[in-house]
C-alpha cells in the first residue's frame, strides 16, 4: 500500500463515517498522508481528524477515535493508533508495508523522464536578460538568477516582469548550464516525474520582488517549484518603497566568487528571514557541508549503479532489509508534500533541506548495496540498488529545481 492508496483509505474512511451519520462535515479532496512525527508511531501517520474536528464540531479525539475504527478494518493495516491531540499513526503489516516500499520505488523510478526542468508541456526557456533596460540596480543579478525558467517582458506600468516559458536546455549566465538528466519529464513522457502534481492546474501566482540578487534566485526557483504543481509564476521586479510580495533578507556580501551552485545554495538553503553565510565553507568537501553531502550522495547512487553493472545485477524493487532504510523510504514518501509545500510557502528553503535528509539517510545505508568478498548479488541486494536509484533520481531532480548541477562523479 502506498501513501497515495493509504490516503485513499482515510479519505473512504471519511466518506464512510459522514455517509452513516457520525461526521457531518463536507468530506475533503484530499487527504495527507505521511511518515509519523515526534511522539508519533507506525509506518504514516495523518492529521485529518484535528482538521474535520471544528466544522464537524467535534473534539479531535473523538473524530479520530471515529476514523480509527474504519481504518483498521482495511486490508493490509495491521493497527492504528492515535496519539497526541488526535493524530491518527497507522501501522501496515509487514507483507503491505514491503509492497508500499517497492511500490514506491517503482513510481520514482517508472517517472524518470527527459531533462525539461519543469512540468510536462511546460515552456521554461530561459531568454533575455533579468535586468530593465537603463536600470543599473540589477547589474550582476543575471549572473547568478539567470538560470532556466524565466524569460522578461515588460509590463505596462514600467515594472520588469518575467514569466514562466520552456527549454530542455538552460541558461545559467555566465557560470554554465543546470539542468540534470534524467530527472524531469517533457510534454512527450506518459507520466510527470515524482512529485509533480497538477494541484496549481491553471494557476498563475504573482511575484513581486525587489532588485535584490537572493530575491532573484528564490524567485527563479519558485517558478520552477510552481510548475512542478501545474501552476505558473508571473515575477515583476519593483522600485525601492513599492508594495513586494517576497523580500528574503539580502546577502551581506556578494556570492558570485563561490561559483554557481555554491552561491545559489548559499543564498537558497538559509529560510527567507534569515541572512545568509556567504563564505567558502560552501565549497569544502566535508562532511560539515550541506550542498557537499547532497551531490555527494547523488554521486554515489550513480556508482553504485555502475559498480552493480560490473557484477552483472541491476536494481529491482522490493523488501529492502536493512533497518536504518525506514528513514530513506520516509524521506522519499515526504518528498511530494515538500514540494507543494514549498511552492505554497515560497519557501525553497524547504526544499533543500529536505535534499539534505534524504542524503543524510541515503549515506547511512550506501554501504549495504554491493555484495560484500564472496557474497553473492541477492534479492535483497536488488531491492537496496533500486531504493538507492530512487534517491538519486529525487536528488537529482530537487537539485535541478533548485538550479544546482548533480555531477555523476564527485
Amino acid at each position: 500500500m502506498t501513501p497515495v492508496e493509504l490516503s485513499r483509505t482515510v479519505l473512504h474512511a471519511v466518506r464512510s463515517a459522514v455517509a452513516d451519520g457520525e461526521l457531518d462535515v463536507v468530506v475533503p479532496p484530499r487527504v495527507v498522508v505521511g511518515p509519523p512525527g515526534p511522539g508519533g508511531c507506525g509506518d504514516y501517520a495523518t492529521n485529518v481528524a484535528l482538521q474535520l474536528a471544528r466544522p464537524a464540531g467535534r473534539a479531535p479525539l473523538d473524530v479520530a477515535e471515529i476514523l480509527r475504527l474504519r481504518i483498521r478494518r482495511t486490508a493490509g493495516v495491521a493497527d492504528v493508533e492515535i496519539t497526541g491531540p488526535g493524530f491518527l499513526n497507522i501501522r501496515l503489516e509487514r507483507a503491505a508495508a514491503t509492497a508500499a516500499t517497492a511500490a514506491l520505488v517503482r513510481e520514482v523510478l517508472g517517472r524518470r523522464g527527459g531533462d525539461t526542468p519543469g512540468a510536462p508541456g511546460e515552456d521554461l526557456s530561459a531568454s533575455g536578460d533579468l535586468s530593465a533596460s537603463g536600470d543599473q540596480s540589477a547589474s550582476g543579478i543575471h549572473d547568478i538568477a539567470g538560470a532556466p525558467g524565466i524569460s522578461s517582458t515588460r509590463s505596462t506600468s514600467g515594472t520588469h516582469s518575467t514569466t514562466s516559458t520552456t527549454s530542455t536546455t538552460s541558461t545559467f549566465g555566465t557560470f554554465g548550464t543546470t539542468s540534470n538528466t534524467n530527472t524531469f519529464g517533457t510534454s512527450s513522457t506518459p507520466h510527470p516525474p515524482y512529485g509533480h502534481t497538477t494541484a496549481l492546474n491553471g494557476h498563475v501566482i504573482p511575484l513581486r520582488i525587489p532588485y535584490d540578487m537572493r530575491a532573484e534566485v528564490v524567485a527563479d526557483a519558485l517558478v520552477r517549484i510552481v510548475a512542478t504543481q501545474g501552476g505558473r509564476v508571473e515575477v515583476a521586479h519593483v522600485r525601492p518603497g513599492e508594495r513586494v510580495d517576497l523580500r528574503p533578507v539580502p546577502a551581506a556580501e556578494d556570492p558570485a566568487p563561490l561559483g554557481a551552485d555554491a552561491a545559489r545554495w548559499a543564498l537558497l538553503y538559509p529560510a527567507g528571514r534569515d541572512r545568509p553565510r556567504i563564505t567558502a565553507d560552501h565549497l569544502l568537501q566535508r562532511e560539515s557541508n550541506p550542498l557537499f553531502r547532497v551531490r555527494y550522495a547523488h554521486a554515489r547512487t550513480r556508482a553504485l549503479g555502475r559498480n552493480a553493472a560490473r557484477l552483472g545485477f541491476d536494481g529491482v524493487p522490493g523488501e529492502v532489509d536493512v533497518p536504518d532504510a525506514g528513514a530513506v523510504v520516509r524521506a522519499l514518501a515526504e518528498y511530494p508534500d515538500v514540494l507543494a509545500q514549498a511552492g505554497a510557502q515560497r519557501a525553497p528553503d524547504r526544499l533543500a533541506r529536505h535534499l539534505v535528509v534524504l542524503a543524510d539517510a541515503l549515506l547511512a545505508v550506501q554501504h549495504t548495496v554491493l555484495p560484500l568478498g564472496d557474497e553473492k548479488p541477492s534479492a535483497a541486494h536488488r531491492a537496496r540498488l533500486a531504493l538507492a536509484e530512487a534517491v538519486g533520481t529525487v536528488l537529482a531532480g530537487g537539485l535541478s529545481l533548485l538550479g544546482i548541477s548533480a555531477p555523476e562523479h564527485l
